[in-house]
């Protein structure tokens, strides 16, 4: 499978404009600085800087893709990502790293869980999560060429589903037509949200799964339809519920003036318990087994009279 690390590359070389940053963050991009030589620049933990410094580098007609722990890229540096590239509307794409349970053995200081809403807050700020390595590969391209500033959950994750979809920024992939319930999800959760769907579909239960990938601009016509075709629409995110996809269901279900039974699972009010991610997911309801029975007994619960 190719790599995000060698698609980059790929990109970088077709195009002098790319410029790939980081601060002191060079997981994903380890072995570029030898390749890209002044192309690559690493501003050290100054995540701050290396935005101001990205949006310096879009004024001058570059294209810079930064590269920083999502909890620091969006909070840290928040003001410079708002006022330097967003009041400017510069291409700058913003790479974060161990977003959401993704940060598993870290504390609440390292938990990018409030990532989706501070940087969907940002007018013309585009917003991507990827289920796994295959997906971020697969949309990078798109980003990169897209005239606007992005915001990016990076994940290397091995497949967990066939992606049948071909990426397209606002569109999403839906995997079966149930309509008992609709199971809304984005980025690693995915595969567990695709394990729980097996479950409930083996208890007789009609499920669709919906992977919203592209979470502004938003697949809208796939999120209403869902809405109005199952009788429980879930949201499953590693994200506070608020500002989060629980608020964007609702926010489009509101402006089109139509109702549905939902059932948000995330975080709610409270960062997790550090911990291996298998422990995480255990201790916050994330496996596929837990989703699956939160969900069954909420159908129940719809069932009785």
């Amino acid at each position: 499978m190719k790599t995000y690390e060698r698609t980059l590359l790929e990109l970088a070389l077709a195009d002098e404009r790319i410029v790939v940053l980081t601060a002191e963050n060079r997981a994903a991009i380890r072995n570029r600085p030898g390749e890209l030589g002044a192309r690559f620049i690493d501003v050290g933990i100054a995540e701050q800087t290396m935005v101001g410094a990205a949006a310096g580098l879009a004024l001058a007609g570059r294209i810079p893709i930064c590269h920083s722990l999502a909890t620091f890229l969006t909070l840290r540096a928040f003001e410079f990502v708002r006022t330097d590239v967003g009041i400017g509307r510069l291409p700058v794409k913003l790479v974060g790293g161990v977003a959401g349970f993704l940060s598993d053995g870290n504390g609440p200081t390292h938990q990018a869980i409030e990532d989706i809403a501070l940087m969907r807050g940002i007018p013309n700020m585009q917003v991507f999560c990827p289920a796994d390595q295959a997906e971020l590969v697969a949309m990078l391209p798109a980003v990169v060429a897209s005239p606007e500033p992005a915001y990016v959950r990076y994940n290397a994750s091995q497949p967990a589903v066939e992606h049948a979809t071909a990426f397209e920024i606002g569109r999403a992939e839906v995997f079966g037509d149930g309509t008992d319930v609709a199971l809304l999800t984005f980025g690693f959760l995915l595969e567990h949200v695709s394990r729980a769907a097996e479950l409930l579909r083996a208890r007789g239960v009609g499920v669709r799964v919906v992977n919203l990938r592209s979470l502004k601009p938003i697949d809208e016509r796939v999120v209403l339809d869902a809405a109005r075709e199952a009788r429980l629409v879930v949201t499953v995110e590693d994200h506070f519920k608020t500002g989060g996809l629980y608020s964007i269901l609702a926010e489009i279900l509101l402006r089109e003036r139509t109702t549905a039974r939902t059932l948000p699972i995330a975080l709610e009010e409270r960062w997790f318990k550090p911990a291996t991610l298998a422990r995480v997911l255990e201790h916050a309801g994330f496996t596929g087994e837990k989703l699956a029975a939160r969900v069954f007994s909420a159908l129940e619960e719809l069932s009785r009279p």
